[in-house]
């Protein structure tokens, strides 16, 4: 072999062993950070609960923030077929959003249904309570919604008053939309146009409403009405599909009537 070639193939063996003793690394560092990546991500979802319910200050410390959403958060079950509680697995370690990728766990939703495009739903799936003064008694209800914008599904929080009828906020914690249009579903601003709006007209049926143009404050309709985002059609569009598919009769609708009757 002339020493070209084997100066060639060296080479080439050089750089192979690089690149695998490299991927063992990467891949060593992977599966070693995936707890405390998992962990971030769940500290991340309570601290938006926790702002949602309007409970705790900002600049909280992952510490505090894990006991204060020990303290005041009650995470249940929810069985989304029978609209009822469920014990049949433990709230706290349930996760809906991988039960709605297994078959046995979940349902896929014809094209009519699924308004807010998530292909599959979860049989079951979990809400977080602020219980309020006496045996029952709920201050504010957190449901989990999700459904796709623009460029991405939308993850997110609506928090309930304990009438389970007005908003007591909206809020997402995950999404891709464009930054200055769909993205400004994080804005402060528009986040304060949700709280205190109904949910539900006088005949009992979905209400609430994202529209375009902005909302007319003389409509009997203002009450139910939130401004859609300038620019951002699509996105506003998603927003108001997602939340009328979660609070409708395929998602918490029949949960939300069944805790207000009492019979949850």
């Amino acid at each position: 072999m002339s020493s070209q070639k084997e100066s060639t193939v060296r080479t080439l063996t050089v750089a192979l062993l690089v690149c695998l003793v490299c991927s063992v690394f990467v891949a060593g560092a992977a599966v070693a950070l995936r707890p405390t990546q998992q962990q971030n991500a769940l500290l991340d979802k309570q601290r938006s609960i926790l702002a949602i319910a309007g409970l705790g200050e900002a600049g909280m410390s992952g510490k505090q923030v894990r006991e204060l959403f020990n303290e005041r958060i009650v995470t249940r079950l929810v069985d989304l077929e029978t609209g009822k509680f469920s014990d049949e697995f433990e709230a706290k370690s349930f996760d809906p959003l991988a039960a709605a990728k297994d078959p046995q766990l979940s349902q896929a939703l014809p094209a009519e249904q699924d308004i807010a495009s998530i292909k599959r739903r979860e049989r079951y799936s979990i809400v977080y309570i602020v219980e309020g003064q006496g045996e029952g008694a709920i201050d504010t209800l957190i449901l989990p919604v999700r459904g796709y914008g623009l460029w991405s599904t939308l993850y997110g929080f609506m928090a309930l008053e304990g009438d389970l009828n007005t908003v007591a906020g909206l809020g997402f914690y995950q999404h891709g939309e464009t930054p200055g249009l769909g993205g400004e579903v994080d804005n402060p601003k528009w986040r304060g146009l949700w709280p205190g709006k109904e949910l539900f007209g006088d005949n009992g049926n979905l209400a609430i409403q994202v529209v375009k143009g902005g909302v007319d404050p003389k409509s009997p309709k203002a009450d139910h009405q939130v401004d859609a985002l300038a620019g951002a059609t699509l996105t506003s569009n998603g927003v108001n599909n997602l939340l009328h598919f979660w609070l409708g009769e395929n998602g918490f609708g029949p949960f939300i009537a069944n805790l207000r009757a009492g019979e949850a």
